[in-house]
């Protein structure tokens, strides 16, 4: 088995629910785990208006699943851009293997058995055709993204997927940041943080008019996988996305397209009684999961033929009241 740290994101709301989820997920289906559940939390400070940190007994109950609490400040996101807490976060690791997780994800099995500490980084291939958007007079994919490897000195030609034509977005390194690992966090964090700032203080003029929030992460992410030496997963991550984990995003898209085994993992994690008081204060949980609305939902999808988007999901479980987040 491999030997790395996973990390995720743990602050008030939400993110404290979903974090005490995954904790329970990988303490009962990944016992094997010999790396450190580290859950970074946000200090308070002059880029929030309200506390970021999470109750003292969500952060007890993370201690007692096993965690370790790491705080760290926000000195360039904040409450302006929350994405960049997993872009911060890093910074305050140690130069160690790392599996970062969003807070939103399940653990389904031996996720110990990854070889993180062998392997390029790397990120998640789970995403859509989400940037650059195209709209009038834009210089399309290719002048777009080169103009991002020409900033920071990176060879674009290498970084793209020859099986694909020039102008189809899949042609070009992009991850969703659901995911994303490599051998030394610090180094990785100090680069991440590096162009993400760059990129949003200072934008090449042919993405200038871009859009930026909630994108800059996964603009970010790919220069620098590339710029590090990783690239695209390869067969030793799959279990990512996969076998190992779900990245669920919400609850109601949670149950209105996972697999049942994902349904059943989630369902089990979050019944112990000392678990469920913590959870139940999150109304999407307290609703399809306790209150069994997500069964509502499952009904009113065919797994195996599923809407292409996500957007289109979205649309019908706002159409049934369904939508929550």
């Amino acid at each position: 088995m491999g030997q790395f740290d996973i990390v995720i994101i743990g602050q008030s709301g939400r993110i404290e629910a979903e974090a005490l989820l995954l904790a329970a997920s990988l303490r009962r289906h990944a016992p094997g785990f010999a790396g450190r559940l580290i859950v970074a939390e946000p200090q308070p400070g002059p880029l929030w208006s309200e506390n970021p940190r999470m109750t003292d007994d969500g952060r007890a109950m993370l201690q007692d699943l096993g965690a370790e609490i790491l705080p760290f400040e926000n000195r360039h996101f904040g409450a302006a851009y929350p994405h960049g807490n997993k872009i911060e976060a890093l910074a305050a690791l140690p130069a160690a293997p790392f599996l970062f997780l969003d807070s939103d994800t399940l653990i389904l099995g031996e996720i110990g058995s990854l070889p993180i500490d062998t392997l390029p980084p790397s990120a998640s291939m789970r995403r859509e055709a989400t940037w650059p958007v195209p709209r009038p007079e834009w210089p399309g994919y290719t002048a777009s993204w080169r103009s991002l490897y020409d900033r920071f000195g990176l060879d674009f030609e290498t970084s793209l997927d020859p099986s694909w034509p020039e102008g189809v977005w899949t042609r070009y390194l992009y991850f969703n940041a659901g995911w994303f690992c490599g051998p030394d966090a610090h180094a990785f964090g100090a680069r991440f943080l590096e162009y993400a700032v760059a990129i949003r203080d200072d934008p090449p003029a042919e993405i200038a008019a871009q859009p930026f929030d909630p994108w800059l992460d996964q603009v970010a992410l790919p220069l620098v996988i590339h710029g590090l030496g990783g690239g695209r997963p390869g067969p030793a991550l799959d279990g990512l996305d996969g076998a190992l984990t779900c990245h669920y995003r919400s609850f109601p898209l949670l149950y209105a397209r996972e697999r049942d085994a994902v349904v059943e993992a989630l369902e089990r994690v979050a019944a112990p009684n000392r678990l469920k008081v913590l959870l139940k204060r999150h109304d999407p949980i307290r609703r399809m999961v306790y209150q069994r609305r997500g069964a509502k939902v499952r009904a009113l999808f065919d797994r195996a033929a599923l809407p292409p988007r996500e957007r289109e999901i979205r649309t019908i479980l706002r159409a049934h009241g369904f939508w929550m987040r």
